[in-house]
């Protein structure tokens, strides 16, 4: 039995997420069209939300305020995991010189909660505080990996949505995928999610099922040697990095 939500609430956490989500500033009419919410229940909403600084307006269009960067931050301040997280990221990118992310699994998609730049500026993927559909990165796809293939099934949407033309959207191709991350021990995925990238991710594992997992953006034309090094070095950080948080009783 699914709970009962309150109506109010609901439209609320939907109207921010809707803004969140957007990469431009949403008219009233906009978000009406996207929530489908009463223009009168809408217009309350957004009064209330601008008054309390949740959402700013700018002219006739509406953006995330500042006390929604807050509550982020917040999040961020209090989560026992991310210190150590840090410091592994730290290492990890002295070590083998590009991009390093700490993500956890947000349903099904991934939340990145830390990001170490690569000197090189390669392109990478969105940073702190972004989701990605879990299907198409490799934080996704072995945190993915801690279910069962009927979790899997429960919890993507259909059709899986193509970010790339390397994008996964077959949903048994994307269950062998899996398998495969299982049997090696870490997840492999090139330019799935972004053009001229790859990544490789292993699971933090200290919970059960894994909720996080640490990963490397890197060029998609580094040679496989070169690749199987880093995946290597991301495996070694991350299994050190589960040792501390056990070892810690951090859950």
């Amino acid at each position: 039995m699914e709970p009962q939500l309150v109506k109010s609430a609901e439209r609320t956490v939907r109207i921010l997420e809707a803004l969140a989500a957007s990469p431009d500033r949403l008219t009233l009419s906009a978000l009406q069209q996207l929530t489908g919410f009463p223009r009168s229940s809408l217009h309350a909403l957004m009064r209330t939300l601008a008054e309390l600084k949740w959402i700013e307006a700018t002219g006739s269009a509406y953006g995330i305020g500042p006390h929604a960067l807050l509550t982020g931050t917040a999040y961020l301040d209090k989560d026992l995991a991310l210190p150590l997280a840090h410091e592994t990221l730290e290492d990890l990118r002295e070590e083998i010189g590009h991009t390093v992310h700490f993500a956890r699994r947000d349903d099904a998609h991934v939340l990145y909660l830390a990001t170490r730049e690569s000197r090189e500026r390669h392109p990478t993927i969105p940073r702190v505080g972004r989701r990605l559909p879990a299907h198409v990165t490799a934080l996704g796809q072995v945190l993915l990996a801690q279910l069962t293939d009927d979790e899997v099934h429960a919890l993507l949407p259909t059709p899986l949505a193509r970010i790339t033309d390397h994008t996964i959207t077959d949903l048994p191709r994307l269950t062998g995928e899996l398998d495969q991350v299982r049997t090696r021990g870490y997840a492999y995925e090139r330019e799935q999610g972004t053009p001229g990238v790859a990544c490789v991710a292993v699971a933090v594992d200290y919970r059960i099922p894994a909720t996080d997992a640490i990963s490397c953006s890197m060029p998609s034309d580094l040679p496989p040697e070169e690749t199987e090094k880093i995946a290597d070095a991301v495996v070694r950080h991350t299994r050190k990095l589960a040792t501390a948080l056990r070892r810690e009783g951090i859950r």
